[in-house]
């Protein structure tokens, strides 16, 4: 699991100008951070106590990033939470709690922004991210999907801001994933041009 474990629950944006633990956001968290080079969003990944991974290997016979509508668009093949050889693995609500899920999106989302860095060269040509799909693995009585989601979708808005960081998303809760794995996360992200 990752060392730089953080909880990525302690401030969600209840979507009325304040965080869940009733702060006032600023202009800033309500608006959007602005566009930041690529070098000052990965000082920010690292200023919020994490490292952009390598990108992981593929997994079978696929393309792990593809532009497309002339490169205005990007979609990211689906990213597991294998970081730095360390895994997350089982359901959510059985042989992995709620926290152990939440870091294993965290993760997931890490490897997607990895995956974008060695496709675009540089995260700063993400114009917009427009759509995340969430899957849990889960037990039959897990029902907090949307919130293990939660945790790579507010890391997204604490990166780049909530205008081009928080995307429209879907989270599901399935059966079972590929390796075991606990959640898997794809991205469609809008490109600079």
């Amino acid at each position: 699991m990752n060392e730089n474990k953080v909880n990525p629950m302690s401030e969600i944006d209840t979507g009325a100008g304040k965080t869940d633990t009733g702060a006032e956001k600023t202009g800033a968290e309500k608006k959007g951070a602005g566009k930041l080079t690529g070098e000052q969003l990965e000082a920010r990944i690292r200023e919020l106590g994490f490292e952009l991974p390598t990108a992981p290997a593929k997994g079978g016979i696929y393309t792990p990033c593809k532009e497309f509508c002339q490169g205005k668009l990007a979609y990211v093949s689906g990213c597991g939470p294998a970081v730095s050889g360390q895994n997350i693995t089982g359901k959510a609500g059985a042989e992995v709690d709620f926290d152990e899920a939440s870091q294993a999106a965290v993760n997931c989302l890490l490897n997607v922004l990895a995956v974008l860095k060695a496709q675009l060269g540089d995260l700063s040509r993400i114009k917009s991210f427009v759509k995340m799909l969430v899957f849990v693995a889960s037990s039959n009585d897990f029902y907090d999907q949307p919130k293990v989601a939660n945790a790579a979708t507010g890391l997204l808005a604490e990166i780049f801001g909530e205008e081009i960081g928080c995307p429209s998303r879907s989270a599901i809760g399935v059966n079972v994933l590929p390796g075991n794995i606990t959640v898997e996360i794809e991205m469609l992200v809008e490109l600079e041009m």
